[in-house]
């Protein structure tokens, strides 16, 4: 090989040398944008998950941070605390509880595509969307069990309520659960709410404040005259949650519906998309950062050396 054919090659190489990390953060910048689809096995989990909506749920008797909230506003917060907690791969879907009914408002979504969705769902979750003032929490369960059922296998329930019944329930009164087999529908009894018996808040047709419930105001049971009074009925709901099949758990802080939700009890093995973007990005940096470094250190020195002249 000649001399002058050597040179050539040697710059040929080592302008090849040079602008090989360029190219390659280029495809791996490529990659970070528009990233081949990757799947993972990883636990996932289905949730429909019901609020009590009815005026006890109005009662400032539970803590959410240092101030003294409802226990509907605590159960919301515990909701997005879980909501951004849950993997992706995951569904959730929203009911809400009044009269005798759960009824389904959003059929379960994918967590990370649906985020906003849920979340903007979820905030207008709330009173004014209550049809009835009664609060037959018996059936309420039972059709918060049918509605985790019709979505399908797989899918658990979450029920957040204080428990208490109004009408109350007469003795030996048992809830129509005939076609309901205890554990076919895994899922949750949440308690939201104080133990102290406090006054229950009433509400007009639109939501406005009306003052509190009274004595003559509802029906009283044959134990007492106190059920204008509100405190969370924590051994009623553990009944109910032994009838389906469920389990039960008081909602002391908004951490405490994250772990239920996250309890692997309830996982789901199955393929999940998994977000690697992150890894060609990094690997893109760190070439335009080896490429570029060595001119950095000169270019500092000339510029040193102008400012001292």
């Amino acid at each position: 090989m000649t001399p002058t054919a050597l040179r050539r090659w040697r710059s040929a190489w080592q302008r090849m040398r040079a602008a090989w990390p360029l190219a390659l953060a280029m495809l791996l910048l490529a990659l970070a944008v528009w990233p081949p689809r990757v799947q993972w096995q990883r636990p996932v989990f289905h949730w429909q998950v019901s609020f009590d909506i009815t005026q006890s749920m109005n009662v400032e008797d539970v803590q959410l941070g240092d101030a003294r909230v409802s226990r509907l506003t605590l159960a919301r917060a515990a909701m997005r605390d879980a909501l951004a907690a849950l993997p992706c791969g995951s569904r959730v879907g929203w009911s809400v509880f009044a009269d005798y009914r759960s009824l389904m408002i959003l059929a379960p979504l994918e967590v990370c595509s649906h985020y906003e969705e849920l979340l903007a769902t979820l905030e207008r979750i709330g009173e004014r969307m209550r049809w009835a003032n009664a609060s037959n929490i018996s059936k309420g369960v039972g059709w918060a069990v049918r509605g985790a059922r019709s979505m399908g296998p797989g899918t658990a329930f979450v029920f957040l309520s204080d428990g208490q019944e109004a009408p109350p329930l007469r003795a030996n009164d048992a809830p129509p659960m005939a076609d309901i087999t205890p554990g076919e529908v895994k899922g949750w009894l949440i308690g939201v709410g104080g133990d102290a018996p406090v006054p229950i808040p009433r509400t007009d047709g639109s939501g406005q404040a009306a003052g509190y419930w009274r004595p003559g105001d509802v029906v009283q049971g044959a134990a007492g005259r106190d059920e204008h009074l509100s405190s969370l009925r924590e051994e009623h709901l553990r009944t109910l949650a032994g009838l389906v099949g469920a389990d039960y758990r008081r909602l002391h802080t908004a951490h405490a519906l994250r772990d239920a939700l996250l309890d692997r009890r309830f996982a789901q093995s199955q393929p999940a998309d998994v977000d690697l973007r992150w890894i060609p990005a990094l690997l893109a940096l760190l070439l335009l950062v080896w490429c570029f470094a060595p001119d950095i250190g000169p270019l500092v020195a000339r510029r040193s050396a102008t400012r001292l002249a």
